[in-house]
């Protein structure tokens, strides 16, 4: 959507709790194109009768530094209906957020016709996130998502007792989820207590509510197309975030574009049709991510805004696809 040829489009939403109980409920007025309200997660939703697709939300990252106002024009343009804001060193999106304001950049969310999905935040880590829960419940956004902390290289019942402690910690923490209606999901990140298949499962069986989910990322898994899709199964309505990304050559070390872009479904050589068909066994609802990191973090994943975009239609265009066969 263009801007207004009049000028910026002025917001008159209501301010303090009243503001936030308008978002919400806006939020939950759009749950037919974005699959979610932040009354109901992913698993609440799964008797709906619609047909499976995805609800596809765009990182900011993968536009480097750029400007948000050059960025928003390209979620509707690549299929998405919301915005995942990601700070320092993958963008600085977030930093942009503060330098505007609040009122500034809801504003510059209306003028586009998209709203504010998810805040990415590794930096701050599972237990630093009160304040910024607080902002996202301000905004309506209703996904956070960042990693686990824990002792690493666990197996069997260590593990699950790890977990169960990482849970329990983390509990102040979805108190505050729950008052501002945020889902906190963990993202299966390497070199972290939450990276393997068993740690994952662990997680959605101890969650202890829907203000827990997993944010789940193929690229730190096996390859194996059907082990990523039994895993999908086993892990059902705890997923919030489904990550189409695979490993390809990696995101660790400078290589030519194209290269890297093996990241990319379609562009890689992993089989997504197994996770689709899983996907649609459990009934999604969550948020996709068409995903992939440049090296060095900060640059944009391509040059040229609208280059991003035609690279994620074509990704989306193979995901589409897979659900017609699935």
């Amino acid at each position: 959507m263009q801007a207004n040829a009049q000028g910026p489009v002025r917001s008159y939403l209501p301010c303090g709790a009243d503001r936030r109980k308008f978002l919400k409920a806006l939020a939950c007025t759009t749950a037919f194109t974005s699959g979610w309200c932040p009354e109901a997660n992913a698993g609440d939703l799964g008797e709906r009768s619609d047909p499976f697709r995805f609800r596809y939300m765009l990182a900011s990252c993968l536009f480097g530094y750029q400007y948000l106002g050059e960025i928003l024009p390209q979620v509707r343009a690549c299929g998405a209906t919301h915005l995942d804001l990601w700070p320092k060193v993958h963008g600085n999106q977030r930093e942009q957020l503060t330098d505007l304001g609040v009122e500034r950049f809801t504003e510059m969310l209306e003028r586009h016709d998209v709203q504010l999905g998810c805040i990415t935040q590794y930096k701050l880590g599972p237990f630093g996130l009160a304040d910024e829960l607080r902002l996202a419940g301000r905004l309506g956004c209703r996904t956070m998502v960042t990693g686990g902390a824990g002792p690493k290289g666990l197996s069997g019942a260590e593990l699950k007792l790890a977990v169960r402690e990482f849970v329990e910690r983390l509990k102040p923490t979805l108190a505050i989820a729950e008052e501002e209606g945020v889902c906190v999901a963990i993202e299966n990140h390497g070199n972290n207590l939450i990276e393997s298949p068993d740690s994952l499962r662990w997680l959605a069986e101890l969650r202890p509510s829907k203000h827990l989910g997993i944010a789940l990322a193929p690229y730190h898994l096996t390859q194996e197309p059907k082990k990523l899709a039994s895993l999908i199964r086993d892990l059902g309505p705890a997923i919030e975030m489904f990550y189409a990304w695979e490993h390809g050559n990696g995101c660790m070390k400078v290589m030519p574009t194209e290269e890297e872009l093996l990241q990319l479904p379609v562009r890689g050589p992993l089989d997504f049709g197994p996770m689709v068909e899983a996907l649609q066994a459990i009934n999604y609802r969550g948020w996709t991510e068409i995903f992939m990191h440049p090296t060095p973090r900060g640059r944009p994943m391509l040059p040229m805004p609208a280059q991003v975009t035609d690279e994620l239609n074509r990704s989306r265009a193979y995901l589409d696809s897979l659900i017609a066969k699935s």
